[in-house]
């Protein structure tokens, strides 16, 4: 293969290998252990509902078993008598409950357990959906920095190149030269941080996902973020306070301890249960009052079984004292949740606002850090600036690229951080992230 075609064959490869966030964040659902745990833990939380549901339902058992006995009686004036043989038995029970209101509680308890755990794994999945566009984005934001500190070396090098020219024909002073090598000095280093930061940064990515190749695509350019929808900060704060995953949590748990309370008041109430019965006795030997003769009995009952609780040491007393102290701490979680979750949105939904109207003064500054510099390097030609000034408007300039670019990722993981305040982040948002990416 030639030079020429080999490298066709890498530029059509490259972009082939690079992942967008929605494929990364879908090889993560496959690796990332907290996100499968709170998965986990909603299936155990639904099958203890059904265990719960047990409690509403009849209940049946078998019982069979066979005994061997020896009997002497001994009844003067009448003739003794001896009976040793097996006794075989079998029996059926079976019970429906028709009034137990802790079983009927304890099913609806299990039911709020399937709701809470599902508030988990929405954020489980929320959580998930940040922490992979994060590392996403820092991965981005480290290689344009690594590319604008090489981009600036390359320019510091071609001044002091110039400078050292200059010396030389007698035109620039040895503190010119000495200044650009100083400058090219520092952003080596600068460099050696910034390929350092990326390594660090492609690392964390990785251990994300679960691969060791990911290879974010760019955003595309010219890059066209939109203001976040609705613009009243109110929609947002009102979301969270609803919809946030901890509130939900928190509002679950409230649900749990007041059906717990309700729960620990029917120690005092009875219970009522239907049960019915099926037994089966053999004694191929017989018994005692007729020795000899093959037996055979069957019992059949079916009744109520009434059940009154009348004093049990003050414990239901207690029980329902800690249960409402449980209580009120609950919705004293809850309040604080919704006040958490309320001043989270807030915060992000003005780090998205700051964010967007930094963009648009950082690209208003890196016009005019280039219009500077095009001036510097004219006014160092014709001798009315030194060499120092191109220096630092090359450094002005750069540092204003890098930060337009982060802040361009800020805004980006900021407004998915503002939905996920707001309870309301899904893939459809991420997939929304894609539609900025190059392809």
């Amino acid at each position: 293969m030639s030079l020429a075609a080999a490298a066709i064959f890498s530029l059509a490869a490259g972009p082939a290998q690079a992942q967008s966030l929605s494929a990364l964040v879908e090889q993560a659902r496959g690796y990332d252990a907290a996100w499968q745990a709170a998965r986990a833990q909603l299936q155990a939380a639904t099958n203890r509902a059904e265990q719960a549901r047990a409690g509403l339902l009849p209940t049946a058992g078998l019982t069979a078993g066979v005994s061997y006995s020896r009997t002497d009686m001994t009844r003067p004036p009448l003739p003794d008598v001896t009976v040793n043989g097996p006794t075989q038995t079998a029996g059926l029970q079976a019970s429906q409950p028709l009034y137990r209101p802790a079983n009927r509680i304890g099913f609806e308890q299990g039911q709020r357990g399937i709701d809470l755990a599902g508030a988990q794994l929405d954020a489980a999945e929320q959580d998930l959906l940040v922490r992979v566009s994060q590392a996403y984005f820092d991965v981005l934001g480290a290689q344009d920095t690594l590319t604008f500190v090489r981009a600036q070396k390359a320019a510091v090098s071609e001044q002091w190149a110039a400078a050292k020219r200059n010396f030389e024909v007698g035109t620039a002073t040895v503190t010119d030269q000495r200044e650009a090598k100083a400058r090219h000095d520092l952003v080596s280093a600068q460099e050696i941080a910034a390929e350092n930061d990326l390594h660090v940064k492609r690392l964390a990515l990785d251990q994300i996902v679960g691969r060791t190749d990911t290879s974010p695509l760019p955003l595309a350019q010219p890059v066209r973020l939109a203001e976040v929808q609705p613009t009243d900060v109110g929609y947002w704060v009102r979301s969270a306070e609803e919809q946030q995953p901890m509130v939900r949590q928190a509002a679950m748990a409230l649900d749990v301890a007041r059906l717990e309370t309700a729960k620990a008041k029917t120690g005092h109430l009875p219970t009522v249960d239907l049960q019915a019965s099926y037994g089966v006795q053999r004694t191929p030997n017989g018994t005692v009052l007729m020795p000899g003769i093959n037996t055979h009995t069957n019992v059949a009952s079916v009744g109520v079984a009434l059940n009154m609780p009348l004093f049990a040491g003050f414990a239901v007393q207690n029980r329902i004292k800690e249960t409402l102290s449980l209580e009120d701490k609950a919705s004293a979680d809850l309040d604080n949740a919704r006040r958490t979750a309320a001043q989270a949105a807030r915060t992000a939904f003005f780090g998205v606002q700051s964010g967007l109207s930094q963009i648009a003064a950082l690209q208003a500054a890196e016009d005019s850090s280039q219009s500077a510099l095009d001036a510097n390097l004219l006014g160092y030609k014709v001798g009315v600036r030194i060499n120092i000034d191109v220096l630092n408007s090359q450094s002005q300039l750069y540092q204003t690229k890098r930060d337009l670019a982060m802040a361009r990722y800020n805004v980006v993981v900021g407004t998915l951080r503002l939905k996920q305040a707001a309870g309301m982040l899904t893939s459809g948002d991420v997939a929304a992230v894609d539609a900025l990416l190059a392809r």
